[in-house]
């Protein structure tokens, strides 16, 4: 990326539209729209800032009129990106579009990358970068609450909260400086009376907000749902149920599922991700161990397990299996068939979670889906959650990771402090302890890490 040259991109959606906007940012942008755009009125120029002026775009060479638009100038500083910003409201043809774009880039301009424009707005100091990630999740919400807390991050509540916790840990290190440039001289600092104080203010804080990133990342992205089950279990079954549809083959014969089906579906407004998987059995050959193992690999990864017994057979090794294996995740414990005679012993299944009492549903007829909906939701969405404002949820693993190497931190130096060690060692642990809440807010973050989120943005944000 280069700064101090002049970029532009279509800024809505590609498709037809009845509007398109075409963004132009850097030094060249009032020139280039000056170039470009014939205001209804002489009196209209020159142009004041953020104004709309309704006129004509024309290409210069041969001069021809290309659509009736609205246009407008933002001086920097107040612009998006910091930058003097232009931009085309016209019609929202695919088109259309590109030959104004076109006539941009050939009366100045370069095509933007993908996220360059919230780039710019970040390395200009208009946004930090939490509160760039934060345009990403408005543009990408799932939930409502998703949408409140990207929100509340645009606008600087979990920054400041970061910079709160820096602000503190300054102060704490200021102590430990100040106890080692002083430590031959008669001066009473011990550090030891208010770092850790410090510390333990501080740790609270981060450990609280750490607590809220399971919750938080499912507002933000949904829920990953994986349907385990043995062969025969009616895991295909319930999948279609509830989905409404006839999605997965549903067969007698075990193993009919081979590969992973993904589907979607929205319980009380939260999405879903449902995954159907292979019956879970000792493989019969290398295709099927390898089908397994994945299905393995799949449940580690999810927010959730929906374990599938089916109620009409005794318990088998299998499902005490994957009980077994499930036992680390957030489960949900299904008997399926209520529709069949009830053979499952009841008795022996709480004994192996009693914590999880199951429910009884039927994949076929339907019988108790309303209550699996419900209990998805429970799962989902914890009370403590719901009662949780929006400025104090964490959704995002960058954030999630940074601020678990800055408590990290803070737990070293806690102990090096208790255990009367030298100043400069839990100096050192404060100080990479600021380095991670920075990585947070980008104070000290690399080039990678900035092309890696900006990266997936979309071209015209």
């Amino acid at each position: 990326m280069i700064l101090g040259d002049t970029i532009a991109a279509v800024a809505t959606a590609r498709g037809p539209g009845g509007i398109g906007i075409i963004r132009i940012s850097g030094p060249e942008a009032e020139g280039i729209l000056r170039r470009l755009f014939r205001p209804r009125r002489d009196s209209a120029l020159p142009m004041e800032s953020h104004r709309l002026y309704l006129g004509r775009v024309v290409a210069p060479e041969p001069e021809t009129v290309l659509d009736e638009v609205l246009a407008t100038i933002m001086k920097a500083p107040h612009s998006y990106t910091g930058e003097d910003v232009a931009e085309i409201h016209c019609h929202g043809g695919v088109l259309l579009l590109e030959r104004i774009l076109s006539e941009v880039v050939r009366s100045g301009a370069r095509p933007a990358g993908p996220g360059e424009f919230t780039r710019r707005a970040f390395l200009n100091d208009r946004i930090g970068l939490a509160q760039a990630e934060a345009v990403w999740d408005l543009i990408n919400g799932k939930t409502e609450k998703g949408l409140d807390i990207a929100l509340s991050h645009l606008e600087g509540a979990l920054s400041d909260r970061v910079q709160y916790l820096r602000y503190n840990l300054t102060e704490a290190l200021a102590l430990a400086e100040t106890s080692i440039d002083f430590c031959d001289e008669d001066v009473s600092m011990d550090p030891a009376t208010n770092v850790p104080r410090i510390l333990e203010h501080c740790m609270e804080s981060a450990s609280a907000l750490l607590s809220t990133y399971r919750e938080g990342k499912i507002w933000r992205d949904g829920l990953s749902l994986v349907i385990a089950g043995k062969p025969n279990a009616g895991k295909s079954s319930l999948l279609n149920r509830l989905l409404g549809e006839e999605r997965a083959i549903v067969s007698t014969h075990p193993g009919t599922t081979r590969d992973f089906i993904e589907e979607g579906i929205t319980v009380r407004g939260i999405p879903v991700r449902l995954t159907d998987t292979a019956g879970i059995r000792q493989g019969r050959d290398d295709v099927e161990e390898e089908g397994i193992r994945r299905v393995w690999s799949r449940i580690a990864a999810c927010d959730a397990v929906l374990v599938l017994l089916d109620g009409s057979v005794p318990l088998s090794a299998e499902d005490r299996e994957i009980i077994a294996g499930t036992r680390e995740k957030k489960t949900l414990l299904c008997i399926n068939k209520a529709d069949l005679p009830g053979v499952l012993d009841r008795e022996a299944l709480g004994a192996l979670l009693p914590e999880c009492p199951p429910l009884e549903i039927s994949a076929k007829f339907g019988t108790g889906i309303p209550e699996l909906k419900e209990a998805v939701y429970g799962i989902a969405a914890l009370e403590e959650t719901r009662d949780m404002t929006a400025d104090r949820i964490l959704t995002n693993l960058r954030h999630k990771e940074a601020l678990e190497r800055a408590l990290r931190c803070l737990e070293r130096g806690r102990e090096a402090v208790a255990q009367g060690m030298s100043p400069e060692c839990f100096a050192l642990e404060l100080r990479e302890a600021l380095d991670a809440l920075g990585e947070i807010t980008g104070e000290t973050t690399n080039e990678e890490i900035l092309d890696r989120i900006f990266s997936r943005f979309c071209i015209g944000k």
